[in-house]
């Protein structure tokens, strides 16, 4: 979440120019603000699953597999955001954020129905 706050604070920067990254409603511009915002809205999963993993009593298996996945997710989606924003090829790495949080939700769900 330091990151989103640093990341905002340095795009937060340019904001105000309207024909910054193409406009308000353009590819690159839009790809900025997913990154900045992923930041926090993973963190926030992150943050949920640690209070509800040991709260459910989740088997140890199905928890550590779940973490990775949560903390891959919350690492490379805002990386796969920013190169995108920088080079349209990139968008294709997208695949490996969402599949690692999908991940981490089918593993704390396996996880809490095994329980």
């Amino acid at each position: 979440m330091l990151c989103g706050i640093i990341a905002g604070a340095i795009i937060g920067l340019f904001f105000h120019r309207e024909e910054w990254m193409g406009g308000y409603s353009s590819f690159r511009r839009r790809m900025m603000r997913l990154a900045h915002i992923s930041f926090f809205g993973l963190g926030f999963i992150n943050i949920l699953f640690a209070l509800s993993a040991k709260s459910w009593g989740l088997p140890e298996t199905q928890a550590q597999l779940a973490s990775v996945g949560f903390v891959l997710g919350a690492m490379t989606m805002p990386l796969c955001c920013f190169l995108t924003a920088w080079r349209r090829p990139f968008r294709h790495l997208f695949p490996i954020p969402v599949l690692s949080v999908l991940i981490g939700i089918l593993s704390l769900l396996l996880g809490w129905v095994a329980r």
